[in-house]
């Protein structure tokens, strides 16, 4: 999919300020060298590099604007050209970036008949390439890769080719190119594994490790950087301790605190570069305190801090000491240390002309301002630091000052002024959306501290213009509109791509005009809930309870509901969430004669099934077709025809893998069969170049898989399982997809029967909205939890009778199939007929 220019602008190698510091993430810059006009510019060169690789970027373009004005060397100045194009990307500077790398094409094109003018060529590309992907562009930047790779190959140079392979690997990560960024990182693993300069194969390793990292592969990131840590154990104690803190990095990202905090208390220990050490230590600090070691954490940054003071400044001790500032607020009740520190830092990236750190710096320290409650300091910091990042056009840093500005105004009482600073960074947010997903830095910031409170506290003030004013019809329809785009920023971090493609329209414009959209939206005080009724205003009503109260229940109601009995407590925790959605709107929904109920549901909420809610005399799905939405747009929604049913079903019954076998299966597979035209894959036959075969030669409308399967906030731990293998979601689109290469017409319905959500997992419904979305389906029908008794079976097969003999919607169907073991004694309970949800089109 080809992704539209955006102002987001990123280079491989620029470091994002995040809770923990990195390691560099790709291969560092080959210098190639070639004869310059005299040993005067060659020196010039030099120098400019090494003031480069220490961070002084505007020294450096200094140096080699002197030594470009002097050079006659053609091949010398497009060599220059490229260095100059590498500094201003650091600054930001991206202009003049693009100019002068198309300067030193030009010249390297014109000079193709000297020897050396191939791998000047190489880098070059690579720096276009970069410059590419930093503008959105990220098919041209993967083509431009492409070819410095095919040169690199020509030539027999070996890192430039690794190099350009791990960029390659970003761009198709970037275009959502899933199945092909994996192919071209094993092709990388398998380059290095041959390679017997142990120096290149540990760095290169490291690099590889942590692009998986960034892709989500926390598995093959912790493999490949363990094979990283063996080799650079023989070799130096420096590469060894950068693995190290690779390898933290990648057991913070899985979870695993205590064992990141080993490895990261093992870098410093060994570090012989006092940089490394520090960030080690950082890293292992911003764990002590998030495992509440509170005085092993001040000790520390003690040590830290007196560290720092005898290192020169670059943008590496600038951010550390920006690092170390944040991490001293939350250590000591003092906030003369972070201040000091932060307005150390602001001085020192001023007078190194680097405009990004002095807007972290600058920023940070007017958020500190905003803790201790000093407005207008902070407010005047905050401006500063956001001027500063518009001037470089770094969105990315932009927002979080638009959205700091906006706390400070609202904390103020300056609703209006805060709502329009709100409004500002939920914009550069949604500019972002596709971009965020492809931030090449070793740990992507937490989506769930820095970007999603924004979209909530907007909708908050968005709901609450003001004491006694209600929102306006334009509110509310912003307000639905920031939660879409929440769910939907959700999803593309869930899946570290742009994920929602194809031809989709508004849901208000589906021709439908007996179904009554609700949008529940949980804030920290209170749930609130936008109601769309068919040629209706917006509506809203509002419950006061905190979201842990909220989420708490979800998670009880969600374990009775599971359970094999019906509990009294159960029916109460049904009949209160009841209360908070349908109960204030019984009336108007019962006036407009409405029939179907969409929700759009938010956070835990997405866990639970609507159709099992209670009104403390029958279930939600008894008065009600029930559905569900990702979002307000759906993917061309129309009505399933029954000369549509050509159904491709495939199942497991016996164990694999691990996982236990499903006997009951097989009867599912036959009531399918009984009811529409049906291709069966069983066992053996069902594996995924089987089912991706049947799919690319015969057009299924429905695609169904009874089989294992798990929801889960973590893509690596969504999958459905063949018999080969588990399909992980990303392959799993891959499949269902592929047939666009043929047609045009997307599968209408897919169902997963016998899946699950994660246990203990509060955001696992997060998978099966990605499943969902990714499959590219119209519709999808899948169960929150798994049945192991003939349930399961019969609700299925009462489905499909329903679409195959009468003139309903799918979710019409739903309902009279989980009606139909509503019905029967022995299975009236939510556990039987519950856990099977209809996503997407409900028609």
């Amino acid at each position: 999919m080809a992704r539209k220019q955006s102002k987001f602008i990123r280079r491989i190698g620029v470091f994002l300020l995040s809770v923990l510091l990195s390691v560099s993430l790709t291969l560092i810059l080959q210098w190639h060298q070639v004869q310059a006009s005299s040993t005067l510019h060659s020196q010039l060169i030099q120098q400019g590099r090494e003031l480069y690789q220490a961070q002084r970027y505007t020294e450096a373009v200094n140096i080699w604007q002197t030594a470009l004005k002097a050079e006659t060397n053609v091949l010398s100045q497009a060599m220059v050209l490229n260095y100059l194009s590498l500094a201003y990307q650091e600054l930001g500077q991206w202009q003049q970036a693009n100019q002068t790398i198309n300067s030193s094409l030009d010249l390297i094109r014109k000079s193709a008949e000297i020897k050396p003018a191939k791998l000047i060529l190489a880098q070059a590309l690579n720096t276009q390439g970069s410059l590419q992907l930093a503008q959105g562009k990220a098919q041209e930047a993967l083509n431009t890769w492409q070819q410095a790779t095919a040169i690199y190959t020509a030539s027999g140079n070996v890192q430039g080719r690794i190099g350009s392979l791990i960029n390659q690997a970003q761009a198709q990560q970037a275009l959502g190119l899933y199945l092909q960024a994996r192919k071209t990182l094993v092709q990388v693993e398998q380059v290095l594994e041959q390679q017997p300069d142990k120096q290149l194969q540990t760095t290169g390793l490291r690099s590889l490790g942590n692009i998986f990292r960034l892709v989500g592969a926390l598995g093959d990131s912790q493999r490949i950087l363990q094979r990283s840590r063996e080799i650079a154990s023989n070799i130096s104690k420096h590469e060894l301790s950068q693995t190290l803190i690779s390898l933290g990095n990648t057991a913070y990202a899985q979870g695993n605190k205590e064992t990141a905090l080993k490895y990261y208390e093992q870098a410093a220990a060994i570090a012989t570069i006092p940089i490394t050490q520090i960030q080690a230590q950082i890293n292992q600090l911003n764990l002590l305190i998030a495992t509440g070691q509170g005085q092993k954490a001040a000790n520390l940054a003690t040590q830290v801090q007196q560290s720092l003071t005898n290192l020169s400044p670059n943008r590496t001790t600038i951010y550390a000491s920006i690092n170390l500032a944040k991490s001293l607020m939350q250590v000591s009740k003092q906030p003369e240390p972070s201040a000091k520190l932060l307005a150390t830092a602001a001085r020192q990236s001023k007078s190194l002309g680097d405009r990004q750190a002095e807007s972290y710096a600058l920023g940070y320290l007017g958020g500190m301002y905003e803790q201790t409650q000093q407005w207008s300091n902070a407010q005047q910091l905050t401006q500063q630091a956001l001027q500063l990042a518009q001037a470089i056009n770094a969105p990315e840093i932009a927002y979080q000052w638009q959205w700091q500005l906006g706390r400070i105004l609202k904390a103020q009482g300056a609703i209006k002024p805060a709502t329009a600073a709100y409004e500002v960074a939920f914009t550069t947010l949604k500019s972002l959306r596709s971009d965020l997903v492809a931030i090449n830095s070793d740990i992507q910031f937490s989506f769930r501290e820095a970007v999603e409170p924004v979209y909530r506290e907007y909708v908050a003030l968005l709901l609450n213009p003001g004491v006694s004013l209600e929102p306006t019809q334009q509110q509310l329809k912003l307000a639905r509109q920031v939660i879409e785009s929440l769910q939907l920023a959700e999803l593309d971090n869930f899946f570290r791509s742009a994920c929602l493609q194809g031809q989709i329209v508004p849901v208000e414009q589906i021709q439908q005009s007996d179904a009554a959209l609700i949008y529940p939206i949980i804030l920290p005080d209170r749930l609130e809930v936008i109601l769309s009724l068919p040629q209706q205003t917006l509506r809203h009503y509002a419950t006061k309870i905190s979201q842990n109260e909220v989420e708490q229940t979800i998670e009880q109601l969600r374990q009775n509901l599971e359970k094999p009995y019906t509990t009294p407590e159960g029916k109460t925790l049904s009949a209160k969430v009841y209360d908070w959605l349908i109960r204030p709107i019984e009336t108007q929904l019962s006036q407009t004669q409405v029939n179907t109920l969409v929700f759009v549901l938010d956070g835990s909420l997405r866990n639970v099934p609507m159709a099992a809610l209670y009104d403390g005399k029958q279930y939600l799905v008894e008065q009600y077709s029930i559905a569900l939405t990702p979002g307000l747009e759906l993917l061309g929604p129309r009505p399933l025809r029954q000369s549509q049913l050509k159904t491709l079903v495939a199942g497991l019954t016996e164990a694999r893998h691990g996982f236990n076998s499903l006997p009951n299966v097989d009867d599912e597979l036959k009531a399918v069969e009984s009811e529409v035209p049906s291709q069966v894959l069983l066992n053996q036959t069902f594996t995924s170049s089987a089912l991706q075969k049947q799919i690319d030669s015969i057009p299924f409308s429905i695609v169904h898989l009874a089989t294992h399967g798990q929801f889960s906030s973590n893509v690596e731990e969504t999958f459905v399982l063949a018999w080969d293998k588990p399909v992980k979601v990303n392959e799993l689109k891959e499949l269902l997809r592929s047939r666009n290469q043929t047609t045009s017409e997307p599968i209408e319905l897919l169902v997963l029967s016998a899946c699950e959500t994660a246990e203990g997992d509060k955001r696992a419904a997060l998978g099966l909205a990605g499943i969902a979305i990714q499959a590219g389906a119209r519709s999808t029908l899948a169960s929150l939890w798994s049945l192991d008794d003939e349930s399961g079976a019969r609700l299925v097969s009462q489905f499909y009778k329903e679409l195959a003999t009468k003139q309903v919607t799918k979710a019409e169907a739903l309902r009279q199939a989980q009606l139909s073991l509503l019905k029967d004694p022995d299975y009236r309970h939510p556990i039987h007929w519950a856990s099977y949800v209809l996503l997407g089109n409900w028609l």
